[in-house]
């Protein structure tokens, strides 16, 4: 039988999870440029043309993944699709900047199809796929039925959960393996807000040992992370340390380290214990005082990557960061403050140049350009993907709302 915690145990949970599936923190000693927000409202209005464009394409019960410009041709997945909550998510985003109904029409009309994952148990995706999407359309206009959607998503997601390894599966793999990824700390945001809701402590405590044994075996003495980690099963053991997306398994693959910073930002905001926040400083001082971390800061694919500095960027992991960093700069004292303020400014002044931003009506209605998915798979090499839009939304949203 699940113990549930009396209300005043867990209060300090319910008042500092203010915010779901990314939404930020409102109050902060920051001076934002009003012409760059002026700028941003800009991007919003162009941002939801594009996106216009991307729902006029898209076949019934089929989710945007990728264009490819040499071709002119998009790639679509299916409801299971990790990356399947981003495309109604910044629908959401953006209706809620320009009130445009067309834009809420078609995130309503996709929700439909993606109800069915709620039941789920293959992936440890559900906090990208149902809380950036129902999580998000909650917060606009609650109803009964996203709360119920959620926590059977939230239920789904801890059946992957193993106390003896002490986290959330990832990956399912051969029988001898227990793989887990460090993208899976940003699903942990979803468990919390069940605690929230349901007054269960379960989710909150699986969320809390994940982190916790993340922050154990995941990270280098520099504070990058390593991608995957194979525990075993029957004892829990570290049995590998390596990764699948980045350039070797001792090197910096920028989005993993994004994930982590965004990731233990939020453990902070949903505990406020200090170890959280201090990961989330230390991943922090590794990403923004890297040397092989470009003037424009959005980085190489890898930090270690071949080529530098003719490796490929990946605008995803500048989007996701300049997202946690704007969270982050609202926990911090004022030097950290003003450095995490004015290196995710950085960021979102380049992602709004020409230099990463498609022009209107091109890009396959995609907004942001040149990300890199899985370079060492050859799979989305230099193109859209729907979660660099979502955070690049997010991260100007979270910048106006200062």
């Amino acid at each position: 039988m699940k113990r549930r915690m009396p209300w005043l145990s867990y209060v300090s949970v319910s008042l500092l999870i203010t915010s779901i599936a990314c939404n930020t923190q409102k109050k902060a000693s920051v001076s934002p440029d009003k012409a760059l927000v002026q700028t941003f409202n800009k991007e919003f209005t162009d941002a939801a043309a594009q996106y216009k464009i991307l729902a006029k394409d898209l076949p019934a019960d089929k989710f945007p993944k990728t264009y490819f410009p040499a071709t002119g041709k998009h790639e679509y997945s299916n409801s299971g699709w990790w990356c399947s909550g981003f495309y109604p998510g910044t629908l959401l985003y953006l209706y809620e900047q320009t009130k445009d109904q067309a834009l809420y029409t078609e995130a309503m009309r996709i929700l439909e199809p993606l109800k069915k994952e709620q039941y789920n148990k293959s992936t440890h995706d559900l906090g990208f796929m149902m809380f950036c999407s129902f999580g998000n359309a909650n917060i606009m206009q609650p109803k009964p039925e996203y709360k119920e959607i959620l926590i059977n998503s939230a239920k789904s997601l801890i059946t992957r959960f193993d106390p003896k390894v002490g986290c959330i599966k990832s990956w399912d793999s051969k029988k001898a393996e227990f793989l887990v990824i460090i993208d899976n700390m940003m699903n942990l945001e979803l468990l919390f807000w069940a605690t929230q809701v349901t007054g269960d402590s379960t989710y909150y405590k699986i969320a809390v040992t994940h982190a916790n044994t993340t922050i154990q075996n995941h990270f280098r003495p520099d504070y990058s992370s390593y991608h995957v980690i194979n525990y075993n099963p029957e004892t829990g053991a570290v049995q590998q340390k390596r990764t699948a997306q980045g350039a070797a398994d001792e090197s910096a693959w920028a989005r993993g380290q994004a994930w982590g910073l965004y990731g233990f930002t939020v453990m902070y905001r949903a505990t406020k214990e200090q170890k959280y926040l201090d990961q989330a400083n230390h991943i922090a001082k590794f990403i923004l005082s890297n040397p092989n971390l470009p003037a424009d800061k959005v980085p190489y694919w890898d930090f270690n990557a071949p080529g530098i500095p003719n490796a490929l960027r990946d605008a995803s992991a500048a989007a996701i960061t300049a997202s946690a960093l704007l969270e982050l700069q609202g926990y911090v004292d004022a030097d950290k403050k003003k450095e995490y303020f004015g290196a995710a400014e950085t960021m979102l002044r380049s992602l709004s140049s020409p230099a990463y931003k498609a022009k209107p009506g091109t890009n396959g209605g995609f907004i942001i350009e040149h990300c890199v998915g899985h370079l060492p798979a050859k799979s989305e090499v230099d193109v859209p993907l729907t979660y660099a839009d979502y955070y690049y939304v997010e991260a100007m949203k979270r910048y106006k709302e200062l």
